[in-house]
């Protein structure tokens, strides 16, 4: 048998970032309120799960706030998900967004966010401020209606 005396730190594995977007530019839709945002979301959500379980998706921005693409982030239970801000930030980088837009259902309608809601949004507005990405609006869904945390000042 050969052994090969290749040092271990000559063997890695390659990473490739590709982002291919299948909207032209021109016909990508603009964010310019929360409305706008809660109409993006509300049309892209599984109908089915809305009043079922918590979900957590991102829409990605580029500089004039036209959206790149929505990622789901989650899907949780009955009372919560869990949005892991390296994966949000994963897919922003990936896009090359300049913008993110955070959104999340609750399936009870009720439309406040909680303690756990403000802290995971003051972490990733935190994080977006390092990397040059503006987290510009947190929605809380529901059939009936949203929150939006900009318009409320909570962000």
């Amino acid at each position: 048998m050969e052994q090969t005396n290749t040092p271990a730190w000559t063997v890695a594995s390659e990473v490739e970032l590709i982002y291919k977007s299948k909207v032209k530019a021109s016909e990508r839709p603009a964010i310019r309120s929360s409305r706008d945002c809660y109409q993006l979301f509300i049309n892209q959500w599984d109908d089915n799960k809305l009043d079922f379980v918590e979900q957590f998706k991102v829409a990605l921005l580029n500089r004039a706030n036209q959206v790149l693409g929505i990622y789901e982030v989650s899907t949780g239970g009955v009372s919560g998900t869990i949005a892991d801000p390296k994966l949000i930030f994963v897919a922003a980088l990936k896009a090359n967004a300049c913008g993110i837009l955070l959104c999340h259902c609750h399936p009870s309608g009720n439309l406040a966010p909680s303690k756990a809601d403000i802290r995971l949004t003051e972490k990733i507005v935190a994080a977006g401020r390092f990397l040059d990405i503006n987290i510009l609006d947190h929605i809380i869904l529901s059939r009936e209606g949203y929150l939006s945390f900009a318009d409320e000042g909570l962000l």
